[in-house]
């Protein structure tokens, strides 16, 4: 599912042996700065890690809870059960391509939110926000309207964001960030354009939510 950009960042994460601990250790920094943390991650850390220990110590890190990308519901039973022992948020995807009834499926499984990837394809910046999005919010809505649809993929700038938020509860960014970390020259420059970009993006979303 992800694109250049991301598959880079992994690589270096992993050259530098990163680990659980490390993700673990960022949550608590998140919830430190006063924000609220949900991890995505694909599901092979997790089963690995152990699924019981890392809703366990998720939970104790401060983090709300974990988007799945690769797992769906039916498969999530051990997920399910220790997220809701850990009182964490479980996010599930749904794409343009999902039916009706995998969409009602999904939502039903969701807490917190659902992702709604906003095209068929990888992770990634894009010129231009898929029109699909707007209808897959809409469709998701019909199924589940007491829960809140994100959108990801594709949304790099604060016109993007604008955008999307004036139809989805929440817009999700990921590849844009993570380029704006591999350009930077240093930790202190990345830091420095992460901090504009988040702030590029805040603004578009407080322009784009309908009065």
């Amino acid at each position: 599912m992800d694109g250049p950009v991301i598959q880079q960042a992994v690589d270096v994460a992993v050259r530098a042996g990163v680990g659980m601990r490390d993700v673990l250790r960022a949550v608590e920094a998140v919830a430190a700065a006063g924000a609220v943390p949900v991890v995505m991650t694909y599901w092979n850390p997790v089963e690995r890690y152990g699924v019981e220990r890392f809703a366990t110590d998720l939970a104790a890190a401060g983090g709300a809870g974990a988007i799945t990308p690769d797992l769906i519901p039916e498969e999530a039973g051990a997920w399910l059960a220790a997220a809701g022992e850990a009182d964490l948020d479980r996010v599930f995807l749904v794409a343009p391509s999902s039916t009706q009834a995998r969409l009602r499926s999904t939502a039903a499984a969701c807490r917190g939110f659902v992702y709604a990837a906003s095209t068929m394809g990888v992770t990634g910046t894009r010129a231009t926000v898929s029109d699909a999005a707007e209808k897959l919010v809409a469709r998701t809505r019909e199924v589940a309207p007491g829960l809140a649809v994100c959108v990801g993929l594709g949304v790099s700038d604060g016109t993007q964001a604008a955008e999307v938020a004036a139809f989805a509860d929440g817009v999700i960014v990921g590849s844009a960030f993570v380029r704006a970390l591999l350009d930077a020259d240093g930790e202190r420059a990345g830091a420095a354009a992460v901090g504009r970009l988040a702030a590029e993006l805040a603004g578009g979303v407080r322009a784009g939510v309908p009065a």
